[in-house]
């Protein structure tokens, strides 16, 4: 896809879900692991102080989904039993209805962190990934990925495809930490951090709201279609293979 003023984008800013790697991945493979995974991991870990500190974030969590009327499970703190049970319970309240909450999405990357180190986990990307991605370094582009999970899953995905470890040729890690990714100022604070105007920036994600609060933060940005059937793109232009972004 050639773009005008192409020469003038830096760096590439990409989602991970259906962008870069398959959502069956995400959705068959790290989500149930980390449920499945999820009390054994806060029973051996829970009296670590960076793991309480990301409980006490949960807890805060789940008081205002309670003031919000959403009906999160019960939370208990009378013993510390029950106290993990609530947490354990919460947390798996949160993964079926697909929250992209901070400290779960922390908690999730902690979980799947073992998993790679056993050997249980290895990321997946799409075959046109690391073609694409040793392109624009060629051509002396930045990349950067901004997904809801965390940096620390980010790298982890990367780090471990069959391709070997992809984390060479990106230059940043963004997560909820900078902002939901529907919201302008998100974008504009990754433009910021990555030193570069918002026009010297293309965004691409299978996500709508997303492309256009990109758009909107004044980034260049298109709507990644990877399913043959993708959402309504209206004015954004479409890309189904990283081949077709930026070719020699």
């Amino acid at each position: 896809m050639s773009l005008a003023g192409e020469s003038k984008i830096s760096v590439i800013l990409l989602d991970i879900e259906s962008t870069t790697t398959p959502i069956d991945f995400v959705s068959e493979t790290l989500f149930p692991y980390a449920t499945s995974k999820l009390e054994v991991f806060l029973r051996e870990h829970i009296q670590e102080p960076e793991i309480r500190s990301l409980l006490g974030e949960l807890r805060a969590q789940h008081r205002r989904d309670e003031q919000q009327g959403l009906q999160p499970p019960a939370w208990r703190e009378d013993t510390e039993e029950a106290r993990l049970q609530s947490c354990v319970d919460y947390l798996r309240w949160l993964m079926a209805r697909d929250s992209k909450c901070t400290p779960l999405k922390a908690l999730q990357g902690k979980i799947w962190q073992e998993g790679y180190a056993r050997g249980e986990l290895r990321g997946e990307v799409y075959e046109d990934v690391p073609r694409g991605f040793a392109r624009w370094r060629q051509q002396g582009r930045e990349i950067a990925i901004y997904s809801s999970g965390s940096v620390l899953a980010q790298r982890l995905l990367f780090q471990t495809t069959k391709f070997g470890d992809l984390t060479q040729y990106i230059s940043g890690f963004f997560d909820t930490q900078t902002g939901a990714k529907n919201e302008v100022a998100s974008y504009r604070k990754i433009a910021v951090s990555l030193g570069r105007a918002p026009a010297e920036v293309f965004f691409l994600s299978d996500v709508v709201k997303e492309v256009d609060a990109a758009r909107s933060a004044r980034m260049r940005a298109a709507l990644c279609a990877r399913d043959p059937q993708p959402p309504n793109p209206g004015s954004f232009p479409l890309i189904r293979s990283f081949d077709e972004l930026f070719p020699i």
